[in-house]
């Protein structure tokens, strides 16, 4: 399936729906299967320890299976996270941007489910791994036109 927006239009969409949090999340790269999204972490995102938050990680894993899907289904702001598995793995990065590499693992009708590892910049080893399931509003209901 061919992607609905390209990334700049995915990231002019989610400048629109999310303007409270815009500035926090960018995407990096984009293809029909995969998208590389950034957290720019800052001082909001950590914890005492110097850490960042595991909701900060959370936040990143699940706007990064979202845009994936926007990306593929379209404009369907209405597409809401019903499922997640959240595995953190070692410590991250305070005084580093957290990456998250998602790829989209089904695409259907109803349900959508990815599957993101998130990353400290500048570092090869996974921190965290998040396997999101969305619902996806029908095709024709209003939800689905919402945007």
């Amino acid at each position: 399936m061919a992607l609905a927006m390209n990334r700049d239009e995915l990231s002019q969409y989610l400048k629109q729906v999310f303007p409270q949090v815009h500035k926090d999340f960018f995407v990096e790269d984009l293809t029909e299967d995969t998208i590389t999204m950034r957290l720019v972490v800052q001082n909001q995102h950590l914890r005492p320890g110097g850490t960042v938050s595991g909701p900060s990680m959370f936040g990143l894993a699940d706007v990064s299976v979202y845009a994936m899907v926007l990306a593929r289904k379209g404009r369907q702001s209405l597409a809401v996270t019903t499922n997640s598995s959240f595995d953190f793995l070692r410590k991250p990065e305070g005084g580093a941007d957290m990456i998250a590499a998602c790829r989209l693992l089904k695409l259907g009708k109803t349900l959508a489910v990815g599957d993101v590892l998130l990353y400290s910049e500048g570092s090869d080893l996974p921190v965290a791994r998040a396997t999101m399931t969305y619902s996806l509003p029908p095709a024709g209901s209003a939800a689905a036109n919402f945007g």
